[in-house]
Order: C-alpha cells, then structure tokens, then sequence
C-alpha cells in the first residue's frame, strides 16, 4: 500500500517528540516501512521519518492564529502536492485540527483522535468521508454518533525501556507541560511527602501553557523538585528506569498514556487519576494505582513496593507492544482500501 500519513503542523515527528500523536505517527511509519508499505508522511520541518518526508513549515517563536492558518494551508498544500505526485490508496491524519486541511474524498481517509471527543468540533462526527478511529475504548464510548468508530489501541516500543538497577528515590513527572496535565498536583504532592521529584517535558510556545507554568509550576520547583526540561529518549528511558514511580495527575479525560506504557515497561509503577482511558491503561495494584485525589495519591506513593517490576514488565510486553499496533493499523487500512 500506498500510505500518506499527515502531522499535526505544528510539531515536527520522530523518536524524541513529545506529543503522543506524534510518537505514535513515528511508529507507525517505521513498521510500514518494516513491513514493506511506500510510507509519505507530511509533518513539519526537522521531522525524522524512516519512509519519504514532505516538509511542512513550523513557525518560529509564539504561535499566533495567523502562524496557525498559514501552517494549515501550506499543510494542505502538501496534501495537494502528494496526491498528484503519488498513486496514494489512504490518507491517515493525526492533527487535532486535520479538519482544516482535508483535500476531497479522492481516496479513503482515515483520522486518528488522539485527544478527547470534547477537543473536536461536532460536525467532525457527521462527517461521512472520514473514518474517525479511537485509541481506547473509554473514548470510543464518548464519541456522539450513531456510528461506532474502530479502535486501535496505543502502542509503544516495548524494547527500548529497561527495568533499572539500584535505589529509586525520586518521584517522575513526564508531560507537556499545560494546565490540564495537573503538573501542579504532582509537585504539591512532592512537598508533602518531603520526596524529590524530577518533572521533564516541554512548554510549548502557547500562551496559556506558558502562564500557567510561570504561575502555577515555576513556585513549587526548588532544589529537591526540578525541571529538567524535554528530554531524548535515551534520557527519558533512564529516568523511567531510575523513578520510584510515574505521577500522572491528569485534569482531562486521556485518551490513552503513552507515558503510562512507558513507565509499567520500565518496570516502574504508575500512579494515575482516574481521567479518562488511564484505567484501561494502569492495572489497579498489579501496575500502578488508580486514585481519585491528591490525597490518596499521597497514600499510593507510599505503596509504590508492592508492585512487581517484573509483573509490570510482562503486562506490558503482552499489552503496549508497538507491533501489535502497527498490525492492528495495517488491517484496519486494508479494509478501508477494500
């Protein structure tokens, strides 16, 4: 087959992105081409593919609405651009705003929710020349149509994560940094506790992202609760490896965790509100805990012993391997393209 994969515009793909729609696009890529497909991709400038890469301009500095509008279009011009330059069988989008940029139905077109229903505007789940596809059950449940998305679960590479060795002493928080990530809670949690903890990730060039660490994040670092910033994937696999265990304080109902699989591979326990997908995710007391406050996410950090790293390890081998996704992908390609 012939598959164009398009990115959201505005953040570039590879091993070390981290937008989750972008790690998955990553993958996804890399095991079509493994498997044999012609893998085109569209996505921004610095974007690392292992198939054919169309390049999509990022703006530099803040992200204004024109920034934004000028992306979309010279995404969709790309999209353009593709489709006359290739035999293309289906086109699978990943962006949140991939509304803005779909070309006519010339061939099956497949878009990925990888953020919550809430997220999308309405008319998108009435549209007739669009697949949508769900990464969990949970949000496959709260899609408000009649007809009932596929689901094709996350994915991660299960290989790349190692059960570390030696003391784990400090708490690990790995995000975005915005508002609805709750990275507050989790540092909050730290100082009662009196426990070191490590928070990774990027603030990206949005406004309210910024604000919100300035004035809600910024406060509560000292020496013993640090920011380190976005991590590479070898370092986030050695932080993973290294963590007591992974907070994930989430404010918004998630769609899946990527950093959860992440973590559970690593043999590193996670400990998880109840938001959204992450109990599909987090098996309660095999690896990890599901908590409902801050105060019982204080309660689970001191928990953190009774669960087996090696129980987590083979949950996650069986679970979140990211070849089970790319085939369940594949065949979900196949039926579209008939």
């Amino acid at each position: 087959m012939n598959v164009l994969s398009v990115a959201y515009p505005l953040l570039p793909v590879g091993p070390d992105s981290a937008g989750g729609a972008e790690q998955i696009l990553f993958l996804i890529d890399r095991g079509l081409v493994a498997a044999g497909h012609h893998s085109i991709t569209i996505a921004g400038k610095g974007s690392q593919i292992s198939g054919e890469l169309i390049e999509s301009a990022i703006p530099a500095g803040d992200i204004t609405d024109k920034a934004r509008q000028d992306t979309q279009r010279a995404h969709m011009e790309c999209i353009r651009r593709a489709l006359r330059s290739y035999a293309i069988d289906l086109i699978h989008f990943h962006g949140l705003d991939f509304y803005c940029y779909l070309p006519e139905p010339a061939v099956p077109i497949l878009a990925t929710l990888h953020l919550p229903v809430s997220f999308y505007p309405p008319n998108i789940f009435e549209d007739a020349n669009v697949i949508l596809n769900c990464v969990s059950q949970t949000q496959a449940n709260s899609v408000p149509s009649a007809r009932r998305p596929p689901v094709v679960f996350n994915g991660v590479d299960t290989e790349q994560y190692q059960d570390g060795a030696g003391e784990k002493s400090f708490l690990l928080v790995l995000t975005r940094i915005c508002p609805e990530k709750g990275v507050h809670v989790a540092l909050q949690v730290a100082h009662r506790l009196e426990l070191r903890l490590v928070l990774a990730g990027p603030v990206h060039p949005f406004r309210d992202h910024q604000i919100y660490f300035a004035e809600r994040v910024q406060p509560l670092l000292d020496e013993n609760r640090q920011y380190v910033g976005p991590v590479d994937l070898a370092r986030k696999a050695a932080l993973l490896a290294g963590a007591r265990c992974v907070l994930i304080p989430s404010l918004v109902a998630e769609t899946s965790s990527l950093v959860a699989m992440e973590a559970i591979s690593s043999g590193t326990p996670v400990i998880a509100f109840r938001s959204g997908a992450l109990p599909e995710v987090v098996e309660h007391g095999e690896t990890g805990f599901i908590v409902d406050t801050e105060d019982q996410m204080v309660q689970a950090v001191q928990h953190t012993d009774e669960i087996s790293p090696q129980t987590c390890r083979s949950r996650a081998a069986l679970r979140f391997d990211a070849r089970r996704m790319v085939n369940d992908y594949v065949e979900l390609y196949e039926t579209l393209v008939g």
